[in-house]
C-alpha cells in the first residue's frame, strides 16, 4: 500500500529546488487523473508521478538518474510496478513502456511542466487562462520552455494513442483542478 505523506516526505528530503518539487506535484496530478480514467490505482500512479524526479537534483546524470532513485524505492519496499514506471519514463533504461502506467508516466512527463509554464506567463498567472490552443501557440515557439522536449510530448500522446490535443486538454484539466497548490490560482 502506498502512502502519500511518506511519499511527499521523500521527496522533499531529497529536493530542495522548488520548481522540482512543483514539477513532481504536477506530474502527480496528471498520473492520479490518468489513473480514474483508465480506473487503476490512483495512489500508486499519483506516488509514480511524485517520486519520479525525486534523484534528479542529486544525481542528474544520465548514468545515475533515474537508476539511484529506483534502487532506493526498492529498498523502501516500493512495488515494481512503480519503479518500472519510473525506469521507463527515461527512455534510456532500458525498461519498454508497455503497461498504462508507464506510458502515462512518460506522457504527462513534460507536457505537465510545459502546461505549468504556460500558466506562469499568463497576466493573471493562472491555470484557468490556459487553454488548448495557448498551449499549442507555446508549442510553435521554441525560445519558449526551450528546455521542454517538444518531441517527447508529441510521442507520449502518441504512444498514449490520443490525439495530442486531447491530451494536453486532459493535463490541463488535470492541473486547473489543483491549481491552488501550485500556485497557479492567479493573481487577482
Amino acid at each position: 500500500m502506498i502512502d502519500r505523506d511518506t511519499a511527499l516526505a521523500l521527496l522533499y528530503e531529497h529536493v530542495q529546488s522548488d520548481s522540482l518539487r512543483k514539477h513532481c506535484l504536477t506530474v502527480e496530478a496528471v498520473m492520479r487523473a490518468y489513473a480514474c480514467a483508465y480506473g487503476a490505482d490512483e495512489e500508486l500512479w499519483g506516488a509514480a508521478g511524485l517520486l519520479h524526479d525525486f534523484d534528479y537534483e542529486e544525481y542528474p546524470s544520465l548514468e545515475q538518474h533515474p537508476f539511484v532513485g529506483v534502487g532506493w524505492l526498492k529498498e523502501l519496499g516500493y512495488p515494481a510496478e512503480l519503479t518500472d514506471a519510473i525506469l521507463a519514463h527515461a527512455d534510456y533504461s532500458g525498461v519498454p513502456r508497455d503497461r498504462p502506467i508507464r506510458v502515462a508516466l512518460y506522457a504527462a512527463d513534460e507536457l505537465a511542466g510545459f502546461v505549468m509554464a504556460v500558466a506562469r506567463v499568463r497576466p493573471n498567472r493562472s491555470l484557468a487562462e490556459v487553454d488548448v490552443r495557448s498551449v499549442r501557440k507555446k508549442l510553435k515557439d521554441k525560445a519558449f520552455a526551450a528546455a521542454i522536449n517538444r518531441d517527447d510530448i508529441e510521442r507520449g500522446a502518441g504512444e498514449l494513442d490520443v490525439p495530442l490535443d486531447e491530451h494536453i486538454a486532459f493535463v490541463i484539466a488535470a492541473l486547473q483542478g489543483c491549481a491552488k497548490e501550485l500556485g497557479l490560482a492567479g493573481t487577482s
